[in-house]
Order: structure tokens, then sequence, then C-alpha cells
């Protein structure tokens, strides 16, 4: 039995589930086979960067996400956003067309890396405090040169529904921060958040056949919140808690 055939399985997701995910992952293949040679040809033209936010956006559409933003995306910001789902770097790549800022762990995988790196994915190494000043100097370049960075600064994916706490040691690298960077926190609320995020030990593999058998589409808004100002920009640990804050009253209604 394949490992999706067991996800399957596990999932009950029927014949037409599995259906569905074949024919958006085969959607995916074409999606990203199609953009590959214009991304090249972009780079060789040294036009702005375009096609990974429309590879990451034809993603989210081929998935079922459908998305709606409020507020301004500024430009040269570091967006700090709550992480729920891998949906996520789609849904705000298609709002704003920013780059991420992800752990190196992720680099592990070699195909994995080299789709994060046309997305101009800054890699930071959480437990190497020596590599600070280096990757400090790499963030302020992508910021330059992609217009804007998004963050989650919890660190890991939450249920959607309540918050984690944002961890002030994951922007080490911006402190100080660079001269005109503007820190806009961003919430990204899924209607059906808790059958949408990606908690515990739940394999990867099984959370996207789960959500690519959907047939129901993913429903999901995008708040671009007011950047922030004054103290809260005074160190990084007044940062991680003013953009918690200010998440957690958007998620309230406030």
């Amino acid at each position: 039995m394949s490992n999706i055939d067991a996800v399957m399985k596990q999932n009950r997701t029927g014949a037409f589930g599995g259906l569905l995910i074949a024919i958006r992952v085969i959607s995916m293949i074409a999606l990203l086979l199609a953009c590959l040679p214009l991304y090249y040809l972009w780079r060789l033209l040294r036009r702005r960067r375009f096609w990974p936010r429309v590879f990451l956006a034809g993603i989210g559409m081929i998935a079922g996400l459908n998305l709606s933003v409020r507020g301004r995306p500024r430009r040269g910001a570091l967006f700090l956003a709550n992480h729920v789902s891998w949906l996520d770097i789609p849904a705000i790549a298609t709002g704003s067309g920013t780059a991420f800022v992800a752990h190196d762990g992720l680099a592990a995988n070699p195909l994995l890396r080299r789709l994060c790196a046309m997305n101009d994915t800054v890699f930071v190494a959480r437990h190497r405090r020596t590599s600070v000043a280096r990757q400090a100097e790499e963030l302020r370049h992508a910021l330059d040169d992609t217009g804007a960075l998004t963050l989650f600064p919890e660190g890991t994916t939450g249920n959607g529904i309540a918050l984690l706490p944002f961890k002030s040691a994951l922007l080490s690298a911006i402190e100080p921060l660079p001269p005109g960077a503007v820190v806009q926190p961003v919430l990204l609320a899924y209607d059906e958040a808790e059958e949408i995020a990606w908690l515990g030990d739940e394999p990867g593999l099984t959370n996207a056949c789960r959500i690519l058998a959907r047939w129901r589409p993913v429903r999901a808004t995008l708040h671009f919140l007011e950047p922030l100002e004054g103290a809260a920009l005074e160190n990084r640990k007044t940062i991680a808690a003013a953009a918690q804050a200010a998440i957690a009253s958007a998620m309230r209604g406030g």
C-alpha cells in the first residue's frame, strides 16, 4: 500500500477524495512546469520578481483556497503573522507578493530548498547564535530585493482559534530594525480553522491530503493590520508582544 493510499484509508477520503487529490496534485505539477521557464526568463531579463507569486496563488486556487483581503500591505514591511497551515504560504503570498523567513531545517530537503529559494526565502538558524549577524544582513538584503518578508513568530502552527506565544528570539535577526523597515502584524483567519490546522504529530502528507480531498472551498480572510509604531519597535521583545496583542485583538473582532 502506498503512502497516499494509507493516508486515504486513515482519513476515509474514499474514491472521490482520492480522485480529487490526484487531479489537484497533477494540476500543481503542471503549474510548476509552466512557471519554471518563465521564472528563469524573468531572471535573465532582470525583471521584478513575479512568477513566484503567480505560482503560489495558483497553488492556493488549486487547493481550494478562497481568499479575501482586508487592509493594505505596506511596501518594505516585515509581516508578523499567525501560523495555522501550509496554506498560509500561498495565502499571504497571494495577498502581498511576500517572500518568507523559514527555519533552516527546511533546507535539508533539496527539492523544498530549491522551491523556497526561488521565492527568495531567507533561512535562519534558530539555535546558532553566532550566525545572527549574517542572518540580519541577509534579511536586510531580502527586504530591499523583495519588498516584503513574512515571519511566523509562533515558531509552529496553531489551531487558528488562539495564538501560541510569540517567540521574540525568532526576531533576533531584525534587531535593530533596518532603516525604513515597517513591521506589520497580519491575521490569517480561516472559516474552518480547526479542520485546516496542522497540529501535533500529524504528518505533513496526511494534512495535505486531508485538505486536498475537501470538496468545500477553504475560506480565509487575510487581515493586514496597522503597522507597529513608537515604543512597540524598541526591541525584539516589544515587537513580539505588540504584534501578538494586535493579532489577538483582531481575532476577537477588536
